[in-house]
């Protein structure tokens, strides 16, 4: 995945986990918490990249970014 793609879907993914997550957040962090969970749920998920296609990636990313959430609200955020 080239890196234009990676920001594509990972701001997307980002904008999606922050409505699921119900949190308030500028675009670049926005942006930021989706390129991490695309990479966190690349990783994770990379055997249903190979099965189901740029979909799973999708599926992937949103699910990195909501894990990426939890974690700041739980741990970070004070």
């Amino acid at each position: 995945m080239n890196v234009l793609a990676l920001i594509i879907i990972g701001a997307a993914a980002g904008f999606l986990a922050t409505r699921l997550m119900k949190i308030e957040a500028d675009i670049p962090t926005t942006m930021f918490i989706g390129i991490i969970g695309a990479l966190i749920g690349g990783l994770v998920l990379r055997v249903l990249i190979s099965v189901m296609g740029w979909m799973a990636g999708f599926v992937g990313a949103v699910l990195g970014a909501v894990l990426i959430i939890w974690v700041w609200q739980k741990y970070l955020r004070k």
